[in-house]
């Protein structure tokens, strides 16, 4: 028996129209009596601006437009896919799913559809449930999103985390095929590590409780970030039989720029194989890594045949890498 394999068919993506530079966010922190600077920013992100959803937008809606691109460039409708799965950490609703959501939004209905929670991993992880999926039989065709408003969750008294967070989608189109194109992947995740980087709030009896903004401990990821992110790496290189001299492309979770240079001098990958668009969309938590794919794909870097390397690390802690042929 021919044995199957998945591969990306097509990808896509969607900012806000609203986006936010560095001098613009200071500004409306200065009204608070918060002080920072374009130049503060830049030099300990890399990011010059993001930009945030309208608050009537949610992330099935930003999903919906990444979707809607994804499919066309696979030359697919709605109704060819038989799953669909969204990263997110900022749902629409506390039910139903966001999946189920934007299914209902791109007019089709019947297939498979639930939401994945690993944060920034979050994409990841949801591509390597839809490859094992897809692999097994339980589906040919599935759309894999990540999206989020992670506008919605920032306290902007506090500049070391509302400076570094935007809005955005991104989606690729996984199809059944006799080619290899997931090579392997590889998730873990440490719940001790949770205080470093959550949104510890919830809620009950119809008030949020507890706190329902985003706190970091910025050192404590960065450092965890970095070496998590090499490990992550070479067991899935590993599990491909493949070295870091294989990696066409490393597209990496874009919290940081200082946390992909770092990562990629581990691999010893020059910072011109690496896809960076946190500059211009912030960290996008879970959308991050396919905004950036699809970035790269359309400004023709990434090519087909292409060997691409794609990791991430989150709240959680999580973590997690997928070695793929495009």
């Amino acid at each position: 028996m021919t044995r199957r394999y998945s591969r990306i068919t097509g990808t896509g993506s969607f900012l806000p129209e609203q986006r936010i530079s560095n001098d613009e966010l200071a500004a409306r922190l200065a009204l608070d009596g918060i002080e920072t600077s374009d130049q503060w920013i830049v030099e300990r992100t890399g990011i010059h601006a993001r930009h945030f959803a309208a608050p009537d937008v949610g992330s099935s809606d930003l999903a919906l437009e990444a979707s809607k691109r994804a499919l066309a460039a696979a030359g697919l409708q709605a109704d060819d896919l038989d799953l669909i799965i969204v990263a997110t950490s900022t749902p629409d609703m506390v039910f139903p799913s966001t999946a189920a959501l934007l299914q209902h939004k791109l007019g089709t209905a019947g297939s498979a559809a639930f939401d994945v929670q690993a944060v920034c991993s979050g994409f990841v992880y949801a591509l390597t449930v839809a490859d094992a999926m897809i692999q097994s039989g339980s589906a040919n065709r599935a759309l894999v999103v990540g999206a989020e408003v992670f506008s919605r969750l920032l306290d902007f008294t506090d500049r070391t985390t509302c400076v570094l967070f935007g809005d955005g989608a991104g989606a690729v189109v996984l199809e059944a095929s006799d080619r290899p194109g997931i090579l392997a992947s590889d998730l873990h995740a440490d719940g001790k590590h949770a205080g470093i980087l959550c949104v510890p709030g919830n809620v009950s009896g119809g008030k949020a409780m507890g706190d329902p903004l985003l706190k970091m401990d910025g050192q404590a990821v960065f450092k965890l970030a970095v070496g998590v992110l090499e490990d992550a790496a070479r067991q899935v290189l590993a599990k491909a039989d493949k070295t870091a001299a294989d990696i066409d492309w490393l597209i990496p979770h874009q919290a940081n720029i200082r946390i992909m240079q770092m990562t990629a001098r581990k691999l010893r990958l020059p910072m011109d194989k690496v896809i960076v668009t946190v500059g211009e969309h912030g960290n996008t938590s879970a959308a991050s890594i396919p905004l950036a794919l699809d970035a790269g794909i359309r400004d023709g870097k990434i090519k087909p045949g292409d060997t691409l390397m794609l990791e991430g690390v989150g709240g959680g802690f999580t973590w997690g890498a997928v070695l793929l042929d495009l």
